[in-house]
């Protein structure tokens, strides 16, 4: 594998608010001192657990800015800039090459339920467009749409197009794209990344290059040291790691990502509270679950 393939546990970072929804710039800062002194191999700012949905164009930017300026080049980089407007993809993707980010991360466009050939002609245009490495981001639990394996795989010949987050879970699926895809890119290897903490774990065994992991934001260090040994084929020694994350893997996601993630940073007193309408704070029947969670990961 090439050395400019990114590896690892790659956190969906937060985006750190005050309680009026302003983004903290100070304890956005800090996070990224938290994830460089725990080991974590990479940041996406911006994804989907940012809240990139509800920061307009020029704070989103701004983030990416931030984040990468307070990385200082230590880790990677990934900024999350995809949309349902490809211009507006495009301009995203333009800040954040311009910003320094490594690579960025692009959700397959949203609500507008494009065909696979729409798909298609999105991320070809948006590749050709930006001189950057681009992963492609396949969630079709919050996108209502699907990017077909068949589909990446065409894209996978872009030279710039260099992986896929595939978060569906379902482990035949990552297969199958790894498959047809790990001799198509002209730009090293085609990685595929998995975007679900349940499954990470043996997407990678199987061959997967890393975890955008939410859970990575509250245990850095043990989903580093997980997703390192599943990557030297250590399955004994991953397996043990990922038994203690189990209940965050699950419970992280008893309601809409990123509200339980951003109150269980709260309790570990990394962030305030804040997030932004539609998003909510966890509500409290989940309170206590969540917190038990966090205490067999050993976070609390």
């Amino acid at each position: 594998m090439s050395s400019n393939v990114i590896q690892g546990s790659i956190v969906a970072l937060v985006t750190p608010m005050f309680a009026d929804g302003r983004v903290d710039d100070e304890c956005l800062a800090n996070l990224v001192e938290f994830h460089i002194e725990n080991e974590t191999d990479a940041i996406v700012a911006m994804g989907t657990t940012g809240e990139s949905a509800t920061l307009d164009e020029k704070e989103h930017c701004q983030v990416v800015k931030q984040v990468v300026e307070y990385t200082a080049g230590r880790i990677p980089v990934i900024a999350g800039t995809g949309a349902n407007s490809t211009t507006e993809a495009i301009h995203l993707t333009q800040c954040a090459a311009d910003a320094g980010a490594d690579a960025c991360l692009l959700v397959t466009p949203y609500y507008n339920k494009p065909t696979q050939e729409g798909l298609y002609l999105h991320f070809k245009t948006i590749a050709e467009a930006v001189d950057v490495p681009q992963i492609l981001y396949n969630v079709p639990g919050r996108t209502a749409v699907d990017m077909l394996p068949e589909t990446v795989q065409r894209l996978a010949e872009i030279k710039n197009i260099v992986g896929i987050k595939e978060a569906t879970g379902d482990i035949a699926r990552a297969l199958d794209i790894m498959q047809r895809c790990t001799d198509s890119s002209q730009y090293g290897d085609f990685a595929l990344y998995s975007g679900d903490d349940a499954t990470a774990l043996e997407c990678i065994l199987k061959g997967a290059k890393g975890d955008i992991s939410v859970t990575a934001n509250v245990a850095p260090k043990a989903m580093h040291d997980m997703c390192m040994a599943a990557l030297a084929g250590d399955e004994a020694t991953a397996t043990q790691i990922n038994q203690a994350l189990l209940g965050l893997h699950e419970t992280l996601f008893v309601e809409a990502n990123p509200i339980p993630v951003k109150w269980a940073l709260a309790e570990m007193g990394k962030i305030k509270t804040g997030q932004r309408l539609p998003m909510t704070v966890l509500s409290e029947q989940y309170h206590s679950v969540v917190r038990e969670a966090m205490h067999t990961a050993g976070v609390l």
